[in-house]
């Protein structure tokens, strides 16, 4: 089989196909190959000529351009499943991203997306884009779509269909799934047979159902067995975004997760889910508020705050919060980035509220939040999560690895280091330094594993036909370089980054390149 096809590449190079005869458009040679299977390394070379690779093994053709890639490691371009990055329409470069060996980047996720992604790939196209984008279709956004500010109610049976009808739609454009996020407005006051209802549009498409649960502590089985009905009523694979026992309550819960989970794939269905590698999460200072007195949107919960008796019972429902969670204050949560006062950027919550009010008590805290909700919101740095847990969800084979991160502006704020680092951490802190996983299972966590799940067909691994994302690496000096003190630093290590055969990065550098493509869902 190898003697065939380095005689099928000959004839190809030697049919001069190319812009220059006999010429392929880049050789990378000598690399130590991680193709994505998980299966051992070998070394070899890589030829790839129009955005694609035409052979892999120990041909050495002529070709325009060489990477020698003697002590490095090749591997197909990582695939982040969990970013919140559409604004990649204003930041094409996605440096961050490419600069930590990403190449595809799945949109949409917390049921937060574009609702008209034909029009919204359109314009990528056209803007012409560094990474490859897929998308998921959001619930958030198709109910907002259809409800309005009618946020706390089931829908009515035409709203219900219009939404059915947005997510076809999406499907049909290309949208690899549906996604929900289920703490977040309007999302929260969905019942789960409105879920299970456009979650069967998504399977009709061959679509995955990705979700951020219902709860991650306390009540994390509930929301699992909720994932595990719509997957097995709606007939679609599920995903579990960034799977966490959060709290400290809760740590050592990720045993009997995975053992649900376990137990939910020995009935046949399709479950996987993907962690960021840190102890803490990130979302906006205002969800600290319950979500009952957020429906409305803005207007209504100033209205609530405004109002002394309402103000009062919000207050008490967040004291008696953290009174169940056996936590004093909001110390836990740091302010990542408020365009009202950057001051207070990268501070603990109660540091915070000293220097905007004078005070740390806990009433002031809580005005701080309150004020920060207001404004509009803030990003905020929640540290509620177990190194150990974090191991043990790693070691599960159908553990994704992903960032959950926007593209971001460099030194804009404090934000959460994940966003330059998560994929370069798997590698440096994971592999390399606890030797907890090896470099092949690790690499297929980050390409053939998401690559599959998601229906990005030839991408994921390193095979003739396959689109030709790779990243070249160094396994000796691979590192994520973002702490949560100092986030606005790149990952180092990554010599050459691939998208579609064009060179992103080279040499830890940003080349300004923008070979990015749409990927539709099986396409």
């Amino acid at each position: 089989m190898q003697l065939l096809r380095c005689t099928l590449v000959l004839v190809f190079l030697t049919c001069g196909v190319g812009t220059v005869a006999g010429q392929a458009d880049l050789l990378i040679k000598n690399g130590q190959i991680v193709d994505g299977s998980g299966n051992p390394s070998y070394m070899g070379n890589i030829t790839i000529h129009r955005g694609r690779i035409i052979s892999v093994g120990l041909l050495e053709p002529a070709a325009k351009q060489v990477i020698d890639a003697r002590g490095l490691v090749v591997a197909p371009g990582f695939i982040d499943v969990h970013t919140h990055a559409e604004n990649v329409s204003k930041m094409p470069g996605a440096t961050n991203f490419v600069r930590m060996g990403i190449t595809t980047l799945v949109l949409g996720n917390c049921g937060g997306s574009k609702s008209d992604l034909g029009k919204f790939f359109k314009e990528l196209e056209d803007r012409l884009i560094t990474p490859n984008v897929a998308s998921l279709i959001g619930h958030n956004s198709v109910r907002s779509r259809a409800m309005g500010g009618s946020f706390m109610r089931p829908p009515t049976d035409e709203e219900l269909d219009e939404m059915k009808s947005t997510v076809d739609q999406a499907m049909k454009d290309g949208a690899v799934g549906l996604s929900t996020g289920l703490i977040y407005l309007p999302g929260t006051f969905a019942n789960t047979e409105e879920l299970i209802e456009l979650a069967k549009v998504a399977s009709k498409h061959g679509g995955i159902y990705v979700s951020h649960m219902r709860n991650e502590g306390d009540d994390i089985g509930e929301a699992l067995e909720e994932l595990m009905r719509i997957a097995r009523e709606a007939k679609l694979p599920a995903h579990v975004s960034h799977i966490k026992a959060s709290g400290q309550r809760n740590w050592g819960r990720s045993i009997e997760t995975l053992k649900a989970l376990a137990l939910g794939r020995l009935e046949g269905l399709e479950l996987t889910q993907d962690q960021y590698l840190y102890p803490a999460s990130s979302t906006g200072i205002q969800n600290s508020i319950p979500q009952s007195y957020r429906e409305g949107g803005l207007s209504k919960l100033k209205e609530r705050l405004d109002d002394p008796e309402t103000k009062a019972k919000i207050v008490k429902r967040m004291k008696d919060r953290l009174e169940k969670r056996g936590i004093a204050d909001y110390e836990y949560a740091a302010i990542a980035s408020w365009r009202r006062d950057r001051r207070l950027d990268g501070l603990r919550l109660p540091a915070a509220a000293k220097i905007r009010r004078g005070s740390d008590s806990l009433d002031d805290q809580l005005e701080l939040i309150f004020e920060i909700a207001r404004s509009g919101g803030a990003s905020g740095v929640f540290y509620s999560q177990s190194e150990e847990d974090i191991r043990r969800f790693q070691q599960d084979p159908h553990t994704m690895f992903a960032s959950d991160s926007s593209i971001r502006t460099y030194r804009l704020g404090v934000p959460h280091p994940r966003g330059y680092g998560n994929s370069a951490r798997a590698l440096s802190e994971y592999v390399r330094t606890h030797q907890l996983l090896s470099i092949e299972e690790a690499v297929r966590r980050m390409t053939s594993l998401p690559a599959r799940q998601f229906r990005l067909k030839d991408r994921g691994m390193i095979r003739s036909g396959a689109w030709a994302d790779l990243v070249v690496f160094d396994p000796a000096s691979v590192k994520d370089n973002a702490t949560f003190e100092q986030p606005h630093q790149y990952a180092s290590g990554m010599r050459y980054v691939l998208v579609n055969g064009g060179v992103v990065v080279e040499n830890d550098r940003h080349t300004g390149s923008r070979p990015g493509k749409i990927v539709r869902r099986g396409k």
